[in-house]
């Protein structure tokens, strides 16, 4: 179920998506609260799930991963897929990894330093429940991960009417 979102609500997420590095005095000026207030409806978010984690989005390149790969992946039956995810799961080249219906059980994003190390990551999707692996290489990113499109839930704007 979706967390009820109100108008400063929208504010504070948009602000920490923008730059998740701002202090409390900070976002409390940007949304109009006072530091107390700001800090209680930040925690609020946290405790909702609405917040999961506030981290930094690093230069894959520029800290030693020039190469980014797509991966769909299609396991061949429960056994195999069991193996797979746990696979996946130990891999830190995989830095995300999403069950997918289509054509293929699985999307994987994964970096590497090298072709060699690519080829090592490849080498255990394959051999730990992999079937058919199919990769993409990222040329260029073309738009980064942007901050969700938020608006304030249609109660909250009701109650803000009423």
């Amino acid at each position: 179920m979706a967390v009820e979102l109100d108008e400063i609500d929208v504010k504070l997420l948009t602000q920490l998506q923008q730059d998740a590095d701002r202090t409390n005095l900070e976002l409390a000026e940007l949304v109009g609260l006072s530091p107390a207030a700001t800090l209680h409806r930040v925690r609020r978010l946290k405790e909702s799930g609405a917040i999961r984690i506030i981290s930094a989005r690093v230069d894959a390149a520029a800290v030693g991963f020039p190469l980014t790969v797509f991966m769909s992946v299609t396991t061949a039956n429960a056994r195999a897929t069991e193996r797979f995810e746990r696979e996946v799961r130990e891999l830190p080249q995989v830095i995300a990894a999403d069950t997918v219906a289509g054509e293929m059980d699985y999307w994987l994003t994964v970096v590497a330093r090298d072709v060699e190390d690519l080829e090592h990551t490849l080498t255990r999707i394959a051999t730990h429940g992999g079937g058919r692996v199919v990769t993409y290489l990222r040329l260029k990113q073309l738009k980064p991960p942007t901050p969700l499109p938020l608006l304030p839930s249609t109660a909250a704007r009701q109650r803000r009417r009423g």
